[in-house]
Order: C-alpha cells, then structure tokens, then sequence
C-alpha cells in the first residue's frame, strides 16, 4: 500500500511544485514592489551567461575590429574620432579602465549594455503595458539574436540599444508631464544618442513624427518639453559641432566615402537585403511569442479537428486596462518610422546600408506587438517565455565549445577574427623593447592590422592610418615618426602595394622583418598569416 501511494503522490506532488515555482514567477517579476530587483537581477544573469558563452564560443578568435577600435580611442578622451562621435569610446576608455585589457571583459562589456538595455526597455514598456506584459518585453528581447549571438562585438551600433531606448523613455516621459524637467531630459537623451552615432537621427526623427501624428501633438507642442528639448539638445552638441567644424567634417567625409553607391538600384538592392536580414532576426522571438501564446501538447494537436484548429489559434481576447493607448499610439508610430523610413532612404539615395545598422532599430518590435490591446496575453505566456529562454541559453552554453572548434578557418582574411593577431602582437612588443628599450608608442597600418595590435600588445601603441581622411585623431605622421613606429603590411590583402608604397616613403631607413604566425585550436590548425614589419625607431625618425 504503501508503495502504491508514493507512485500515485510524486507527479502530484511535483506539478504542485512547478506550479507554485511558476506562479512565484510570475509574481516577482509582476508586483510593483519586487518587479523592479526582478528585472535587473535578470538583466545581470542574462548579461554574465551571455559573457561565458561568447567566451567559450570566441575562444578560437581575436576579438572583433571595431572592439579594438574603440579600445584605441578610449585611450585619449577627444571631442570626435574621425569616423563617429565619441561616446562609444569614452565608455570603452572608462571599462577598461576598470577592467583588463582581455577578451573575456570586451564580451562583457558588450554584454554589460545589452543588460542595461533590457531594464530601460522594461521602463518604456511599463509606460505603456501593465506589469505583466512589460516583464514579456522583457523575455522577447532576451531572446532576439541582437541581444544574445550578435551582441558579441561592443561598436557604436551596439551602445546605441541604450542611447537610442533612452531617448524614447524620455520622450514617453515628457509627452506624459510636458515640464521642463521632462524637456531638459529629454534633450539630454538626444545629445547621449547623437554622441554615440549619427544614426540617432533616426530615432529623433521617428519621435517627432510620432508627436505631430498623435491625437494630443497640440497639448503637447504648447508645452514647454519639446522647446526646451531643442535648446538643452543644441547647447549640448555645441562643443562636438565646434569640433566637426575644425576637422572638416570627417565623419561626413568618412560615410561619403564609405557608404555611397554607384546607383539607386544598388541602394534598393542593399535595403532589401537590410530588411530581409532584420526581419529574420525578429521572427526568433516572434515565434517565441506565438508558441508561449498557444502552447498545446503535441498529443492534444495531433487529435484536432480542423475546427478545433481554427479556435485554437484565436489569440485575441479582450484585456482592458492593460494597456494605455496614448502612449501605444507613440510606440506604433516610432517603430513604424524607424522600420520603413531607413531602407526606403537608403534606396532613394542609393546609399549602401549595412544590416548592423538595423541592430539598434527594432527593439520595439516586442513592446508594439504586446501593445496591441485585444492581444491575451495570460500569466503563464510569462512562465513559458522564461522557460523558453532559459532552454535557448543551456543550448548556447553547452554548445559552445563546439561553436569554437566550427570557427576555425585554414585561411587567411582581412580582418578576420580568426587571424592570430593576439599571437603577433606580443611578440612585435618584444622586439621594440629588445631594440629600443622604450615602449611602442604608434602602429601604421590598415585598420584592420592597427586597432587590433592597439588591443593587443601590452603597450597598447596608437593607431595611425596611413592615407584617410578621416583621421582619428589620437596621432600624427609627424608624431609618429618623432616618436618611432611599427609599420606593418598584411601580404593577403589587397592594398599591400598602397601599403608598401607609404612604407618606402616614410621608413625608408627602417629594419625589416617577415613575420609570420598561425593559431592552433585544439589540434586544429588556423590561418598561416604573413605580415611584412617596418621598424622605425625613434632616433632615426628624429633625425
């Protein structure tokens, strides 16, 4: 008897578990008073397990370009960089300040804002759903390949998922209060996105085509939040406008160069691919939605009739007060503009837009979809989410290693994140200190060969590019040549003809080297890389 009893009790005992598991779930992350520490302490787990298995899935790479980039600007607080704004490298300046100049804190600082990003979206979504739905915004985004998989390489891009968000958090805040203080913050968010790339233009314009659009634009333009918006906004680009002035607006120049096409047809041809890209991304969590949303044991499917199919996939259920509105008609608008308006100028003006550049530009797909009034969205679509979640990272965690060993390429690419740079960079440090007994104060090469021994060498050299107009700023050719460089010529790339010509004028006198490396990955064996090395040293660049 008693045997038979412990049989039939444990499963109950079990599902009685789980659903008190699942209903404390929901409570935390729902009631007014813990919902705040919820989010955040998810934030941060979501952030910390993210960085491990970007670690473990990198670990046969160097980190990426831009990283490095941001690295090396961070190590001079400037007004601009030649190619962006500066705030994505004062914040890398000030992390690795902090933190080791390792792989492992560059995956954690990307992952540091992807964590903030996800609390201020919860603080826009709780303007405008209840609880329960904000805490599935939440959920969603954790599962959009933006914030796990791409969210590897810290850039310009990725800081704007917190610039941009917080912009929109601030204009939701002002259009409710319509003060000054709301104003000022709101131009406050303005300048930090504007800052951090150009590409805030976008956002900014998205909120003003949702406020003149919105039934309550007058209520609103009458107050003084959007006049002193503009002017806290204008005061705070002053110093950086005196600054594109004085360089000649390098930055313009640099997209000019870089991102201009040929034709229109070429600009229609790379928004298509934009747009297929980025809406691939969102189908992730899309789909994650519609299965929390109708979840069915397989066997129950299996047994419908056509009938029952069709009731089932009902979503609509009427949910009032779960949503305000007002604010939803902002959000719609928003993400609408951010959504069309990009690829269809990029098209009109024949320009090449990148598909990273849709990285800070959806995240409030999952808020708009959530917004929609009539959509049910019951208390167990929040334990299935997580569920969810929480399946998808285990996966990651576990199959990285794998991921690792799949990253291995036996042959050399500019700019690749598997060419042994990490291996280079060392020992071109020591053979400047064998020689010169100084430290290594400049580097000249692409970009590409550069930021990454920035990031690298234990000196941490200043980049200098030979030959763009867009100079970063952080160093000169007189200044390099007082000071004595490392020029190097990567032998796979294109440009090695430029490069060797720049080399033959400026290191003239210098020692050459052939050097050469290759990484090995448990047992696998890398790309053999072949750099061509001009050492400069300081006295014979004085003379």
């Amino acid at each position: 008897m008693t045997q038979v009893q412990s049989v039939t009790i444990r499963p109950a005992r079990r599902a009685g578990g789980l659903r008190r598991l699942a209903a404390g779930l929901v409570r935390l992350f729902t009631s007014a008073r813990t919902a705040p520490a919820a989010v955040l302490w998810f934030a941060t787990a979501h952030a910390v397990l993210w960085t491990l298995i970007l670690v473990a899935q990198k670990a046969a790479q160097d980190v990426h370009m831009d990283v490095a980039e941001a690295f090396g600007w961070g190590q001079q607080f400037l007004l601009g960089y030649g190619k962006h704004p500066p705030l994505s490298g004062w914040l890398a300046g000030v992390w690795f300040w902090a933190f080791p100049v390792r792989d492992w804190s560059a995956y954690a600082l990307a992952m540091a804002i992807l964590g903030v990003s996800l609390v201020v979206c919860w603080l826009i979504a709780r303007r405008v759903v209840d609880a329960r739905r904000a805490a599935v915004t939440v959920l969603l985004l954790a599962i959009y390949p933006i914030f796990n998989f791409k969210g590897f390489k810290y850039n310009a891009d990725l800081l704007q998922l917190v610039t941009l968000p917080l912009i929109v958090l601030a204009y939701l805040h002002a259009f409710e209060k319509r003060s000054a203080v709301s104003g000022f913050w709101l131009g406050l968010a303005a300048v930090a996105g504007m800052m951090t790339k150009y590409w805030a233009v976008t956002v900014i314009g998205a909120v003003g085509i949702a406020a003149l659009a919105h039934p309550a634009r007058l209520a609103f333009l009458r107050s003084p939040a959007p006049w002193v918006a503009v002017a806290v906004f204008l005061a705070g680009m002053a110093p950086h406008l005196v600054w594109l002035v004085r360089v000649d607006f390098a930055p313009l120049v640099y997209a000019g160069d870089v991102y201009e096409l040929p034709s229109r047809l070429a600009g229609a041809e790379f928004a298509l691919h934009y747009l297929g890209h980025n809406i691939a991304l969102l189908l992730v969590p899309l789909a994650a939605l519609a299965v929390a949303l109708r979840w069915r044991p397989l066997r129950h499917v299996l047994r419908d009739t056509p009938l029952d199919m069709m009731r089932h996939a009902v979503l609509w259920r009427p949910a009032a007060g779960s949503v305000d509105v007002s604010q939803a008609r902002n959000v719609w608008t928003i993400q609408a503009a951010l959504a069309v308006l990009p690829p269809l100028g990029a098209a009109a003006l024949g320009i090449y837009i990148k598909t990273d550049w849709g990285i800070p530009l959806f995240f409030l797909v999952p808020l708009a979809v959530l917004a929609v009034p009539f959509l049910g969205v019951q208390r167990i679509v929040l334990v299935r989410l997580a569920a969810i979640w929480l399946a998808l990272t285990l996966v990651a965690l576990a199959g990285s290693p794998w991921l690792a060993e799949m990253s291995v390429k036996p042959e050399p690419e500019v700019g690749s994140m598997a060419n042994p740079t990490s291996q280079f960079a060392p020992r071109l440090t020591e053979a400047w200190h064998q020689r010169f007994h100084s430290r290594w104060a400049v580097v000249a090469g692409t970009t590409e060969v550069g930021a990454l021994m920035t990031f690298y060498s234990p000196d941490h050299p200043v980049t200098f590019t030979p030959g763009e107009v867009w100079s970063s700023g952080l160093t000169s050719l007189a200044e390099a040549k007082r000071r004595g460089f490392i020029g190097i010529c990567d032998t796979t790339d294109s440009r090695l003809p430029e490069c060797e010509r720049w080399m033959a004028q400026n290191a003239a006198n210098a020692e050459r080297l052939d050097v050469s490396a290759r990484r090995f990955f448990h047992g696998e064996a890398g790309p053999q890389m072949v750099w061509k090395v001009y050492l400069v040293p300081p006295a014979v660049a004085a003379r």
